[in-house]
């Protein structure tokens, strides 16, 4: 996997959990945070806080073991932030 593939993927799906990505790419978490890490540094990707969830009005897992990411664009200016 290369990381344009997961910029596609999240700019189609928005928002992410990283265990969906990991079962999506085939990837272990840990790569995936290393990618994940460097799209957070440029501001294309927002890491969501547990209470954010993968998905509203789910609520079918611990929000505090989730991680979820969501895309925000090129440079953040793709989409204003959401609310938590």
């Amino acid at each position: 996997m290369i990381i344009s593939e997961l910029i596609g993927y999240l700019e189609q799906h928005r928002r992410v959990g990283l265990t969906d990505l990991a079962y999506r790419f085939d990837a272990s978490p840990d790569a995936l945070r290393g990618m994940l890490a460097i799209l957070e540094r440029k501001g294309r990707v927002r890491r969501m806080t547990g209470s954010a969830g993968c998905s509203p009005g789910c609520g079918k897992c611990d929000p505090t073991g989730i991680e979820t990411f969501e895309w925000i664009g090129e440079g953040g200016r793709d989409r204003p932030p959401t609310a938590p």
